[in-house]
């Protein structure tokens, strides 16, 4: 791509793009004087969708209207609420509408997938997950491990890069896994790492681990909304994924989870049961006895929260609209932009560590500054830009799609210049 370090280039690249115009259907905030900032941080919680308010407030509406009724008589009834978002969530994920269901929140999505896909044995017992993975999946597997009798020194086992590299290398995965598979049971990564911003071949990955016989998974927090996934193709057992990133469903949104096709009817797989899970002909019956809706439903604890899931379907809609494929393209191009801009700071001020390949990152970028990342996150919210600091020294920044400009990528850059300039 040729591109140039101007705000009319910028602006004429805007005007250009057919999915600028996504950028109006979110608020943005704003500081003392009514102005907008410059938003990066939707890696860390996405904007609002105007129409969320609309949908949340029908809910409000019907139920302050019909009361219990509402379940049946609602303009959206609430019995089958979480239905409209099935197809969507496929198209997004790259999956079949029975593989995917909105339900619960991240790590409680996780340990549910654990329940049925981590089943230690004496022989194979451990769990491969990154060194750099969230604490809150580090957490996850250590006691996953524990509560099966294994000490996580010993079950939980980390991918590192190698001496003097901030990211992974594709081919060390593999190598890994090829070496060490027998003894695992679980390979659970984030598909992008939520420090680095590296996107990892899932396809290749699922594929060596279950040469080797073992389950996969995936935690696509960072990934859901900001990179194109063929989960089912992939032939990925399980994945989960929270919403109120990239998929801008508001701060502690539901989550996302997908279960391949294969385990749909599989009455041998252990899970956690609960009555939304129940076959949807008898749940209203009461049946003692537990038969699993076929497919993720199945794994459903508890009736959804209607409004959480309207404020979902507020933003699912725009992607739907929009289409993954699209997203991605635009998505390549702004990151890209962005990488443009950041090289011609001085390399002593500030470096990307992220990788440079479009297909092993998405659209965030992670910044190794000099001095901290904290201050440096303080000055940028004080000159009308909302980023996202990671303890000492990396700053986030994340160009998302929907609602990002060309524009607002430079002017960007050019507050964080005078900043090298001091």
């Amino acid at each position: 791509m040729n591109f140039e370090a101007s705000l009319p280039f910028a602006a004429l690249k805007d005007e250009q793009d057919s999915l600028s115009s996504y950028k109006a259907q979110f608020h943005f905030p704003q500081n003392d004087r009514g102005l907008p900032y410059l938003y990066f941080a939707g890696n860390s919680l996405g904007l609002q969708p105007k129409k969320a308010r609309e949908y949340v407030n029908q809910e409000l509406d019907d139920w302050a209207r019909l009361g219990v009724e509402g379940h049946l008589k609602a303009k959206h009834p609430w019995l089958p609420y979480h239905e409209l978002l099935t197809e969507q969530t496929a198209r997004l994920v790259g999956a079949k509408p029975s593989e995917v269901v909105v339900m619960n929140t991240l790590s409680v999505n996780l340990h549910l997938m654990m329940v049925s896909f981590y089943r230690p044995t004496s022989d194979r017992f451990k769990i491969l997950i990154e060194a750099g993975a969230f604490p809150s999946d580090q957490y996850a597997v250590a006691s996953q491990a524990k509560f099966h009798g294994y000490p996580p020194k010993e079950a939980v086992l980390e991918l590192k890069p190698r001496a003097n590299e901030a990211c992974l290398r594709n081919e060390d995965i593999l190598e890994f896994i090829e070496k060490n598979g027998k003894s695992i049971a679980l390979v659970l990564l984030g598909n992008v790492n939520y420090l680095t911003g590296q996107a990892f071949d899932m396809a290749a990955i699922t594929k060596a681990a279950h040469a080797q016989g073992c389950r996969v998974g995936f935690d696509l927090a960072h990934g859901a909304g900001n990179l194109e996934f063929k989960l089912h193709d992939w032939d990925v057992d399980f994945a989960a994924w929270c919403s109120y990133k990239y998929l801008n469903a508001g701060p502690g949104a539901l989550s996302g989870c997908f279960v391949h096709e294969k385990f749909a009817r599989d009455e041998k797989l252990p899970r956690f049961e609960g009555w939304w899970g129940q076959n949807k002909k008898t749940r209203f019956e009461m049946p003692a006895h537990f038969d699993a809706i076929p497919g993720a439903e199945g794994w459903q604890l508890s009736n959804p929260p209607i409004l959480q899931l309207a404020a979902l379907r507020a933003s699912m809609e725009l992607f739907d609209q929009a289409t993954m494929p699209a997203l991605r393209k635009r998505s390549q191009a702004l990151t890209a932009y962005l990488e443009f801009l950041l090289k011609k700071l001085p390399a002593t001020f500030a470096s990307v560590i992220t990788p440079t390949d479009p297909h092993a990152r998405g659209c965030q970028l992670s910044l190794k500054i000099k001095g901290s990342a904290k201050k440096m996150v303080s000055d940028l919210f004080r000159d009308g830009v909302i980023a996202d600091d990671r303890e000492p020294d990396i700053i986030r920044i994340a160009p998302t799609p929907l609602y990002c400009s060309y524009s607002d990528i430079f002017k960007f850059s050019e507050i964080l210049g005078s900043y090298a300039k001091l």
